[in-house]
């Protein structure tokens, strides 16, 4: 099972920028379809980006435009511009067993442990 270890968040005022950083243990990622979930207080973790082996992207409604996910051989970036009060949540980045588009929280097995994200006044 791999490790998955995300960097990058804290607080920032509504307009503010911040890149996350997930970090796996293996040597590399290979083929899978990698995604960015987050979860606000009282709410269901949700789908926010994620993007296939070979670089398509896909991301929810609400952040695009906004937010960019990309990765390297071991690394899965999502750099977060234009931040609004309701992007604030705990994120999560994710690894699909499968190497195509997956967005449900239940098909997903390694988690990384989150980062607090929050964009406050």
């Amino acid at each position: 099972q791999v490790q998955l270890v995300e960097s990058g968040g804290g607080s920032v005022q509504p307009g503010g920028s911040l890149r996350l950083s997930c970090s796996a243990s293996e040597r590399t990622l290979g083929n899978t379809y990698m995604a960015w979930f987050r979860q606000a207080p009282g709410k269901e973790r949700e789908f926010v980006a994620g993007i296939s082996g070979v670089g398509i992207s896909d991301y929810v409604d609400s952040v695009k435009g906004r937010f960019s996910i990309s990765r390297d051989k071991s690394t899965v970036y999502l750099q977060m511009n234009s931040l609004k009060p309701e992007d604030t949540a705990v994120y999560y980045c994710a690894r699909s067993p499968f190497p195509y588009i997956s967005t449900g929280v239940s098909e997903y097995r390694d988690w990384g442990q989150g980062t607090q994200v929050t964009a406050s006044s």
